[in-house]
């Protein structure tokens, strides 16, 4: 069956957005899905976003319908705005940010962890079936709107963090196709997608407002991280074009962290109060937070709000307690914090790390979003051996909706440009909520019609660990030398020969695997050989496990293999071995598959 329209899902951290348009008409017409949703036990709501959260009730909640959707009956668990609300009140049965925790390395990512840290009793899922369950809500919101057209047949494109790495990507792709998405669907950066909205909003305007040579920040910062990509304008045979040529590391840092910071100071004026919270009840202020943090910062908002908590405890069942804070010194609090002023030349500040470290989500040690922004722009400049001062920026993300943040992050900026053309925002109508859903609906239509693309490919370089040969030493493994297999910017559905000496790749037994990447070495070409690397220069992805069958041809476990790398359309990373005096070629792929394919 021939797609009729082609969808824009955006999975968020914080807020799940499903965007689309016709494919038959002859200008882009992107629309938000009304999705329905529990605002409240047994009462369903329509809203233009569905928050990415998950409450998981307790055995006797549910039986009664009070979790029911039109098309699906007898749960026992709610996503969305209702599950949201509850987060403040029962957070150990509530979860939240599980995109994060999709792309935590340290965690098995497919075993029911979350909520993290829930008591015995809370029936957990893993990360993966949490990414799959808010889209197949999506899914279901779809088909109920529109029975006649199934997304299985439909076009698709799923936004991801422009620093999700391979694995993140992997994951993501198997929530998506376990949901129902269509095998055929399509994975892009947020950034780009973001960008993609604006263009959608200025037509062929945006040919006069960028000139050739200049640089866009995308400076994206969400709930619980923040996104930063440069983009710059080039020409193409006399007409402007547009490549990305940057990738920020996934910073845990946004709004979150905010809450939490609003959160502390709240919970010292309690204190003061002589209410001691309990832990239950500083999980639920934190909650509470958020909700007037977006109050007070929102255009026209009041110019103060109360923050209640539920009460605890033998003094006060039954009863609640509450703190007033103001608009004015919550901007302040927040805006200081988050965005202090600070020059080119700052760096994130890095604190003494303790010997035992609760396992949770890697969140950054410092919040100053600005000097992590000053240190991206340093190590690409370095990279490419020139500075970099956006001369525009496209503010994205549910945080810089307030103006005073904007105007901060603004203000750092033009500070920085010496001399050069200060940065200047983006002009045009710009949704912050739904923009990535919107853009990556638009890409799609786009991309159907021969309409305008960002170029970018892979947004780092990669590399196979290679053990060297040599005598072993008591207690010192033998060095590593680290192979470029694919440069920065290789493009998705394409590959490439690996130019480089035999290796031996060990068959018919377990072995490991290790991969690196790196997001600033990009002349990196294939075939070139690291001997070292400075702390940072390449960071290591989950090491691969697996046993590769053996070659029947040959009787050494060892087989002389080169290797070629492809990067396929969802920009998942292959890397073939192929055998240099037989007819075997085995494939890894960078994901957390436990077989690998032959």
């Amino acid at each position: 069956m021939t797609a009729k329209y082609i969808l824009g899902i955006d999975l968020g951290t914080t807020n799940s957005v499903l965007s689309y348009a016709a494919l038959d008409t002859e200008a882009a017409d992107v629309k938000l899905l009304d999705i329905p949703q529990l605002v409240s036990a047994s009462t369903i709501e329509s809203r233009t976003s569905l928050p990415s959260f998950t409450y998981l009730g307790s055995v006797d909640e549910g039986r009664d319908g009070a979790f029911n959707l039109p098309w699906a009956e007898a749960r026992t668990f709610a996503v969305g705005r209702f599950a949201q609300y509850r987060a403040a009140e029962a957070p150990d049965r509530t979860i939240g940010a599980a995109k994060s925790w999709l792309c935590h390395q340290r965690v098995d990512r497919r075993q029911p962890i979350l909520p993290w840290n829930a008591p015995d009793e809370v029936d957990k899922i893993s990360p993966v079936t949490a990414s799959q369950v808010y889209l197949e809500h999506l899914v279901a919101a779809w088909e109920d709107a529109f029975p006649d057209a199934p997304i299985s047949d439909q076009q698709v494109v799923l936004t991801v963090p422009a620093s999700f790495d391979p694995v993140a990507r992997e994951l993501t792709r198997e929530a998506a196709t376990a949901a129902g998405l269509p095998a055929g669907f399509v994975l892009l950066e947020e950034p780009q997608a973001a960008l993609y909205a604006w263009l959608a909003t200025t037509g062929d305007d945006w040919r006069k407002m960028l000139k050739v040579n200049e640089t866009v920040l995308v400076c994206d910062i969400g709930g619980g991280t923040t996104d930063l990509t440069l983009v710059r304008v080039t020409e193409e045979a006399g007409t402007l074009a547009l490549e990305r040529v940057a990738v920020g590391n996934h910073l845990l840092v946004g709004g979150d962290n905010m809450d939490l910071t609003l959160a502390h100071v709240v919970a010292t004026e309690f204190d003061k109060q002589g209410v001691k919270l309990n832990p239950w009840q500083s999980v639920s202020l934190w909650h509470s937070c958020r909700a007037a943090k977006e109050s007070l910062l929102a255009e026209g908002g009041p110019e103060k709000q109360s923050i209640t908590v539920l009460g605890r405890g033998s003094k006060l069942i039954g009863g609640t307690v509450s703190v007033e804070v103001d608009r004015q010194s919550v901007a302040n609090l927040l805006v200081d914090g988050f965005l202090p002023p600070c020059s080119a030349a700052d760096r994130p500040q890095k604190q003494r790390a303790s010997g035992f470290q609760e396992i949770g989500l890697p969140f950054e040690s410092d919040p100053g979003i600005t000097r992590h922004l000053a240190a991206f722009l340093a190590a690409h400049g370095e990279a490419t051996g020139s500075s970099i001062f956006p001369t525009h920026v496209l503010f994205n993300g549910g945080v810089l909706k307030a103006d005073t943040l904007r105007s901060r992050l603004l203000e750092v900026m033009r500070q920085w440009c010496e001399g050069n053309q200060p940065t200047n925002p983006l002009e045009g109508v710009h949704d912050l909520d739904h923009a990535v859903s919107r853009g990556a609906a638009y890409y799609g239509w786009a991309k159907d019609q021969g309409g305008m693309r960002i170029r970018g490919g892979v947004a780092r370089s990669y590399y196979v660990g290679i053990e060297t040969a040599g005598l072993a030493i008591p207690g010192a493994p033998r060095p590593l030398r680290a192979l470029c297999v694919v440069p920065f910017g290789m493009e998705e559905g394409t590959q490439c020969d690996v130019p480089s000496g035999e290796v031996g790749l060990l068959l018919g037994e377990p072995v490991q695997f290790r991969f690196f990447s790196s997001a600033i070495r990009k002349s990196d070409r294939p075939s070139d050989v690291l001997n070292a690397w400075e702390e940072g220069e390449l960071v290591e992805s989950v090491p691969l496990e697996a046993t590769l069958p053996a070659d029947a041809d040959v009787e050494d476990a060892h087989v002389p293999v080169t290797f070629q790398s492809r990067v396929t359309e969802l920009g998942m990373l292959e890397l073939w071995c192929v055998s240099t005096n037989t007819p075997g070629r085995w494939k890894l792929e960078f994901s957390v598959r436990e077989e690998t394919e032959s």
